[in-house]
């Protein structure tokens, strides 16, 4: 320590290891006459401060003579919040891509930062649904605590966002705006209608019907028997599917009115919006695109991006399942609209989708939101596959025994019969279950059957000893991101 803290008063931090303890050499930051340092000792990452100011009398640790060793708690993040800026997450906009990277780990931020440094993308590196915050027993304090000490380990100064990921209910919208969030993706599922989609015609006529003449008088004046010329694409409607979209898109279009002023205008600072229409059971019409976005544009609600539901399959964590010469002519549609009315587009459950990532980069003309989040729990099983072959081994059977629970949170088209028995397959040759979709499907969807599990005395059975296993094997995990993360930015043309 004495080594460590006599560099740290020279300003010549220059090694990684100063004996037992790790240095995090690209943190190394100053304000006043503190100096401060992220390390690791015996497993645990804390900052250390050197000095007697302003910065070393806020944060709370251990004080010893000049020096404090501090946890990374969330009241130490917030002081560095507060003295770093570069540590507080921020909005982007329009104008720049962005790549969501949602670590449900906590541990994962580091390697997405060392992946987009120095790249024409910014990372939104908290970003977790309320469904991950449930599946993995964390709060939204810890998501964003996780992404600040990251950035600040690694002295990212280009800047990264928090994104209050597939909210739905206005209690977590203001919290997550309350606790700093500087994104908000609206989940507007449970406000569109899909009941709609395939009736008979005769039955939507008289459910529209039902409306309020003034509803209906708007629409149709609006839209019935009008065609509008976006990006070279005429988007023509008729009364039918006027009627159709209106009972489909009316309801949330009035929620995501609703939740821009009462939250997104009041926030009293810049908020990346974004509308998630994705959730839903058909795929978005170019068209219904549009109508939403005229409706919210013709009220002034002015958003960051919207992510419609593309035809083909976007399951998690495997490549695009479907026809890819008409999901590249519904995308160059999509992009248009969004062109045409100024925010990005947005495509979720984007992890592992290289057949299409050259098309997104084309049509969008590099100026996307990209969401990922499983892929990176998935490189961290691929790494303990690799080093730690029993526990593996142990995790792999269970979820093949539980993997019937997690099917209510997520649809795959899993073969589960094509998964092939451990038994048959060598320790050498596990990481390459991460290769079959089979399998990253079973283990993708499991996450957080795997992470709560607990033997009869309430010990974990997993969790522990796979934090463990990612800690001492940090830099594999960060190099097994920078590779697989990093295929998705160069095929997308970051």
């Amino acid at each position: 320590m004495n080594e460590l803290l006599q560099a740290i008063r020279q300003n010549q931090v220059n090694k990684t290891q100063y004996g037992a303890i790790k240095v995090y050499r690209e943190s190394f930051a100053a304000y006043g006459n503190d100096k401060l340092l992220m390390i690791k000792e015996n497993g645990a990452k804390k900052l250390l401060v050197v000095g007697n100011g302003i910065l070393a009398g806020e944060l709370v640790g251990e004080a010893q003579d000049d020096f404090k060793l501090c946890p990374l708690t969330h009241a130490n993040r917030l002081v560095l919040n507060r003295y770093f800026p570069y540590t507080a997450p921020q909005a982007f906009g329009t104008q720049i891509a962005t790549i969501g990277l949602g670590d449900r780990l906590g541990v994962a931020s580091p390697g997405h930062i060392k992946t987009v440094r120095g790249r024409a993308i910014r990372p939104i590196l908290a970003q977790q649904s309320v469904r991950e915050i449930t599946l993995t027993g964390r709060t939204f304090n810890d998501v964003l605590d996780a992404a600040s000490f990251a950035v600040f380990q690694e002295g990212y100064k280009d800047g990264f966002g928090a994104d209050g990921d597939h909210l739905k209910a206005e209690s977590d919208i203001r919290m997550s705006l309350d606790l700093g969030f500087t994104m908000l993706t609206l989940d507007c599922s449970e406000k569109i209608d899909n009941t709609v989609a395939g009736s008979p015609l005769s039955d939507i006529a008289a459910r529209y019907d039902l409306l309020p003449a003034a509803t209906r008088k708007h629409f149709e004046e609006r839209y019935a028997g009008k065609t509008f010329q976006v990006g070279g694409a005429p988007l023509a409607f008729d009364q039918a599917s006027v009627m159709k979209y209106v009972l489909i898109y009316s309801a949330a279009i009035d929620f995501m009115k609703k939740v821009y002023f009462e939250y997104i205008t009041k926030a009293g600072r810049m908020i990346d919006f974004e509308i998630s229409i994705d959730e839903t059971l058909t795929p978005t019409d170019p068209a219904a695109h549009f109508l939403v976005a005229n409706e919210l544009y013709a009220d002034g609600v002015a958003i960051h991006s919207m992510a419609p539901r593309f035809c083909g399959e976007f399951q998690k964590g495997i490549d695009y399942i479907g026809n890819l010469a008409q999901f590249e002519q519904e995308l160059s549609v999509h992009a248009a609209i969004a062109d045409h009315f100024g925010y990005k587009l947005s495509i979720h459950s984007g992890s592992d989708k290289f057949a299409v990532f050259s098309l997104i980069a084309k049509y969008t003309k590099g100026r996307f939101h990209l969401k990922t989040a499983g892929t990176n729990w998935l490189e961290a099983m691929r790494v303990v596959a690799k080093v730690n072959p029993s526990l593996y081994r142990r995790m792999h059977a269970y979820a093949w025994e539980r993997y019937g629970e997690a099917l209510s949170y997520y649809h795959v088209t899993t073969d589960w019969n094509a998964i092939k028995p451990l038994s048959e397959v060598a320790d050498a040759d596990l990481p390459d279950y991460l290769q079959d979709n089979n399998a990253r499907q079973l283990i993708h969807i499991t996450y957080g059957i795997l992470l709560q599990a607990r033997d009869d005395q309430g010990n974990s059975l997993f969790k522990d000893e796979f934090f463990r296993t990612l800690d001492q094997f940090e830099a594999e995990y960060e190099q097994a991101l920078i590779d697989h993360i990093g295929k998705h930015l160069q095929l997308l043309g970051k």
